[in-house]
């Protein structure tokens, strides 16, 4: 019974006891840090950086955040299967393959081995990728003959390294390769890193018979004293253009007919002189002479100052001088000098003036 209260009030029985219940958790301001979410998650996040540096850190950080998620936290048990899933997908993503110590592959190992529950999953591929093989070599065609644009081209598709130069001994720079051709090819280098070297000449020359050595153009013949029409037909098969074949009059005094009236006429020099070499790009001068005349003398086929008679001095020579003696009237000039003066002497000079005439070397009189 209970005894008696203050004041002579009877004191209230005795409450039942209760069990013990737990005691509240700490509030989250006196939580330690290591068992916030915050750490948590930083763990998550050492795991990878510290597998880059060592694998053993990064196998105890795994452990570390393990443990931080799976003991007093309040997360679901789906939350922490999948953050230990993702902290060992981490770290396999970094982790280093395992070296074969050179051991070559054989059939056995090519078979894929079982999984082990203990092995981490590798939810990214490797950082070190198969360095990968050369493609087969492919041959490179016979381009002699081509363009050295085209040829350049073609083996460059190759994956060959090009390299051109001038075939012949005078070392031309090659500006435009589609104004070249390939005399010679020469391929070397290694597998995997192929050169090829291009020898040309401007298109329409002849290559040389071996790479660097002089052009074989063809060598001026003697045309002396043959008549136009021959030699230029001489000179037309030596592979010059027509349009670079020159007619010219031997004698200063003298002057070309009409284009087709001088087939009979003779050389009496050219240029390149006999024995020069004559480049397709070469112009050829045929210095002619009509027949009733002959060459200069005393050496026949050379110099330029020979003069034909003319005893007027009238500038007509007196083959072609109806007026031999006459220096106002000439083969162009029969009546005489327009505006002619008075006086033999003196208008002979002031009209012929030593063969001044408005119509010399050309076919308007």
């Amino acid at each position: 019974m209970p005894g008696p209260g203050p004041a002579g009030r009877p004191a209230p029985p005795d409450a039942p006891a209760l069990p013990d219940a737990p005691e509240p958790s700490a509030p989250a301001a006196h939580r330690p840090w290591w068992r916030t979410n915050r750490a948590r998650l930083g763990s998550f996040a050492a795991v990878p950086l510290l597998g880059l540096i060592a694998p053993g850190l990064g196998m105890a950080a795994l452990v570390a955040a393990l443990v931080l998620v799976w003991r007093g936290t309040a997360w679901p048990r789906a939350g922490k299967i999948a953050a230990t899933v993702g902290a060992m997908a981490l770290l396999g993503s970094v982790m280093p393959e395992p070296d074969d110590g050179g051991k070559r592959e054989t059939a056995a190992d090519a078979r894929p081995a079982k999984p082990s529950p203990f092995t981490l999953p590798t939810a990214f591929p490797s950082r070190q990728a198969p360095s990968p093989s050369l493609p087969p070599e492919r041959p490179l065609p016979d381009l002699r003959g081509k363009p050295l644009d085209v040829a350049y081209a073609k083996a460059s598709k190759r994956g060959y390294t090009v390299a051109y130069h001038d075939a012949s001994d005078e070392g031309k720079d090659i500006m435009a390769r589609s104004l070249w051709t390939v005399c010679f090819q020469e391929v070397g280098g290694e597998p995997g890193h192929r050169t090829v070297d291009f020898a040309a000449v401007h298109t329409g020359d002849p290559c040389p018979p071996s790479d660097g050595a002089p052009m074989p153009w063809p060598v001026m013949p003697e045309l002396v004293w043959k008549t136009w029409k021959t030699a230029r037909q001489e000179v037309l098969a030596l592979g010059v253009d027509e349009d670079r074949v020159d007619a010219e009059e031997a004698y200063v005094n003298d002057s070309l007919p009409d284009e087709g009236e001088y087939d009979h006429w003779r050389v009496c020099r050219h240029d390149p002189a006999e024995g020069a070499k004559v480049p397709a790009d070469e112009r050829v001068t045929l210095y002619l002479s009509s027949p009733d005349n002959g060459c200069p003398e005393p050496d026949r086929g050379t110099g330029g100052d020979a003069r034909l008679p003319d005893r007027d001095g009238d500038g007509d020579p007196d083959y072609r001088d109806p007026y031999p003696g006459d220096r106002k009237r000439t083969s162009n000039w029969p009546d005489g000098f327009p505006g002619g003066s008075s006086g033999g002497s003196s208008g002979g000079s002031s009209g012929g003036g030593g063969g001044w005439s408005p119509c010399r070397h050309t076919r308007w009189c």
